[in-house]
């Protein structure tokens, strides 16, 4: 008896198992969106970044981060490229338009940090 209900779990379980797998390979687990969202991410990522380090840009705040020095950095883009900016004042305000100098790339030129150097 007890031979029996494990063979029948067993063939539930591979099935759904074979059903994953063959989805997997498919592509069906992502949606179109996904698969599109990923393309760009990666497009993304193999682009040249928009600004030279000392450029001076003029940007606006998105959001705020906290580094893991303990400093809260404004979160910038430049043509949808990421720019972490150091040294912010107390008052910065999501939406605010500053201006940065970029410092420095991340290791693979993916994002930047800029310091603040003033109101737009």
């Amino acid at each position: 008896m007890l031979g029996a209900a494990s063979l029948i779990l067993g063939v539930i379980v591979m099935v759904a198992f074979g059903s994953w797998l063959i989805g997997r390979v498919r592509g069906s687990s992502g949606s179109k969106a996904q698969r599109e969202s990923y393309e760009r991410h990666r497009e993304a990522q193999m682009r040249e970044p928009p600004v030279e380090i000392g450029d001076t840009e003029t940007v606006a705040v998105h959001e705020f981060t906290d580094h893991h020095s303990g400093q809260q950095q404004a979160v910038c883009k430049v043509e949808g490229f990421v720019v972490f900016v150091e040294d912010i004042p107390d008052a910065l305000e999501v939406g605010d338009v500053i201006e940065v100098q970029i410092l420095s790339f991340n290791r693979g030129h993916t994002s930047a940090t800029a310091t603040y150097t003033g109101p737009a």
